[in-house]
């Protein structure tokens, strides 16, 4: 009987330890799978940025579509033509905005032509951070800095995943994912082809 007891001892802490493991694993998965549909959202959105936008049908200049005074390090503000119907970008999708809210965790994604105009697009953050890779003239070595100028044609977009807590596992556990975007429509871009 002892040795049942014992048995059964070890199998239930082997059992807590597997259940432990499991929820871990599947709270890094749900919070991955999240952070990477936010980060694939925000790439397509500012590969297209700087799309159709002139100042009249005559310009050869290309404008890489980001709002230098409204971007920095923690904010990216991006505008396109995407619609094409008028020279304006008041349509869906046209001028959005993306920062990270400290108060809701959460990756924030604002269109003032959307309705909602703020949405959340994933939770559970710890930092969302853009870095900006600038080139001039010929060179095809950027310089990076944390705030965009007219030369940017490369975004890289850092967001950092709190994971959540579990019984019997490390604490504050987080998980960084990358994406680095080129912008289509940059000078630098459109001088290589």
């Amino acid at each position: 009987m002892t040795m049942i007891i014992i048995i059964m001892a070890v199998a239930s802490v082997l059992f807590g330890r597997a259940l432990g493991t499991r929820s871990r694993e599947s709270s890094r998965t749900d919070a991955l799978t999240s952070a990477q549909a936010a980060l694939n959202v925000m790439s397509r959105e500012i590969a297209n940025s700087g799309y159709g936008l002139s100042q009249n049908d005559y310009d050869t200049v290309h404008y890489n579509g980001i709002v230098l005074a409204d971007s920095s390090s923690t904010k990216l503000r991006i505008r396109a033509n995407v619609v094409n119907t008028n020279t304006t970008t008041n349509d869906v999708g046209e001028d959005v905005t993306y920062y990270y809210d400290t108060a809701a965790q959460s990756i924030v994604r604002h269109d003032p032509a959307q309705s909602p105009t703020t949405t959340y697009l994933v939770n559970q953050i710890s930092s969302v951070a853009f870095q900006y890779y600038n080139y001039s003239g010929s060179s095809s070595t950027p310089t990076i800095t944390d705030t965009p100028t007219s030369t940017t044609s490369r975004v890289k977009i850092t967001v950092t995943v709190k994971l959540g807590e579990v019984q019997g596992q490390p604490t504050t556990q987080t998980v960084t994912l990358t994406s680095d975007v080129t912008l289509r429509n940059s000078d630098y871009m459109m001088s290589q082809y």
